[in-house]
């Protein structure tokens, strides 16, 4: 088989390195790709973005697989323009993908079915917005409406911090039309959890849990990132959580795509906040997490390229994912300065012995050498019986990788 993989992230190296395992596979080209994927076994980095070039390229190629990484190109069509063409492709329609592409169209579809979610409005207007705060009990979050890099969320502890939100997002206009539009959102005060599932339409089956760190300092303090480093599984979703989050989550959700008529084969994602009051959906995305996925595809035992052919022929109801005992840490290794400004263009050394447990986001091939390109520039997986080991494991691995400049956090499988 030749496989498409587009994307250009952590997640998608990960994703080409667990793709590559099947025997089946003979080629995966990568689009754009990093500088993890250009070196991972049988993949071929291609420099094409433009969903009609990305159809054009499959058919030329005679690819029998494209399989859809970022939220980006599934929000702008890229599934709906491959199956027009009768191509075989894993992710959900765009009518679907707008569950994570609109907040305001989330929520809605959230009330519609009764998915259990903090209570809301809405609002096109700043004036109107800093109007509505008089009368607010805080903290409460501010949501950007649109994409925003996973930093459009602001838990806000007072007036004074709200309003700023609020002209930062529509007035500044800091993510590019994104929070033009926002959410002012009842503060949920808990534990979050990732419960990132796969669905064929009629089914969606869970993976494990996983706990992502976003901010970017030790404690959970400082800015948000696009995340600092994941566990599998999250100490915090206990049966009793699982059996709420099924009930009040996943199964009005799947009622939702149903009655929707949602095409929707791909990955769907649940953020969840685990509260007193029980578990409540916080937003959805429509795609594998990053960080999350080095995390989950470390300890995904099942092959992942027969999950997605499950997925793709409705045969979910009798596939049954197999995981590896024990657990998973993941820390991410950032660029010194990042989530603002930092240096790029450093050499990445990587020891042979923990390969396979690097997972490459921000770095590139020049002049023949990996650098860094990026904040978050790569991930360092370990494994173990325990969350326990597998942070021991994990922080041992980033003994065997350097770059200048390199920051991480100390605290990541801390509970």
């Amino acid at each position: 088989m030749k496989l498409l993989l587009i994307g250009s992230g952590g997640r998608e190296h990960a994703m080409a390195w667990k793709l590559a395992q099947n025997h089946k596979v003979e080629k995966i080209f990568v689009a754009p790709g990093n500088g993890g994927t250009a070196l991972e076994n049988k993949c071929e980095n291609i420099n094409i973005s433009d969903i009609n070039e990305l159809v054009n390229f499959a058919k030329s190629e005679k690819i029998n697989l494209t399989v859809v990484g970022p939220e980006d190109p599934l929000i702008k069509g890229v599934v709906d323009a491959f199956k027009k063409e009768g191509l075989k492709v894993f992710g959900p329609e765009q009518r679907a993908a707008m569950l994570e592409g609109s907040k305001s169209y989330s929520k809605v579809f959230m009330e519609k079915y009764g998915v259990r979610t903090a209570k809301y409005e809405e609002f096109y207007d700043h004036i109107k917005a800093i109007e509505y705060l008089k009368d607010c009990e805080y903290p409460l979050v501010i949501k950007a409406d649109g994409l925003a890099a996973g930093k459009g969320v602001n838990i806000c502890f007072s007036k004074k911090e709200a309003e700023d939100t609020i002209y930062s997002f529509m007035v500044d206009d800091v993510f590019n039309g994104a929070g033009k539009k926002i959410i002012i959102e009842e503060f949920l005060e808990g534990v979050e959890a990732s419960i990132i599932s796969i669905t064929d339409s009629k089914v969606i089956i869970p993976f494990i849990s996983a706990k992502d760190h976003k901010q970017i300092l030790d404690g959970g303090k400082g800015p948000n990132t696009g995340g600092m480093g994941v566990i599998a599984p999250n100490p915090f979703v206990s049966d009793e959580v699982l059996v709420d989050f099924n009930e009040n989550i996943l199964k009005p959700t799947l009622k939702g795509i149903k009655e929707e008529g949602y095409d929707y084969k791909g990955i769907i994602f649940f953020g969840v906040m685990m509260t007193k009051k029980g578990a409540y959906l916080l937003e959805y995305n429509v795609r594998l997490g990053d960080p999350e996925t080095q995390s989950l595809l470390s300890l995904m035992e099942s092959d992942f390229l027969e999950l997605i052919e499950a997925s793709l022929d409705e045969q979910l109801d009798s596939y049954n994912i197999k995981w590896h005992e024990g657990a998973c840490c993941n820390v991410v290794l950032a660029s010194k300065g990042y989530p603002g400004n930092f240096e790029k263009g450093y050499e990445i050394t990587i020891d042979d012995k923990v390969k396979n447990n690097v997972f490459i986001a921000g770095g590139q091939i020049k002049d023949g050498k990996l650098v860094t390109a990026g904040g978050r520039v790569l991930s360092v997986v370990g494994l173990g019986k325990t969350i326990e080991e597998a942070k021991a494991a994990a922080y041992k691995n980033i003994d065997n990788v350097s770059f200048k400049d390199m920051y991480f956090r100390k605290d990541i499988g801390d509970c």
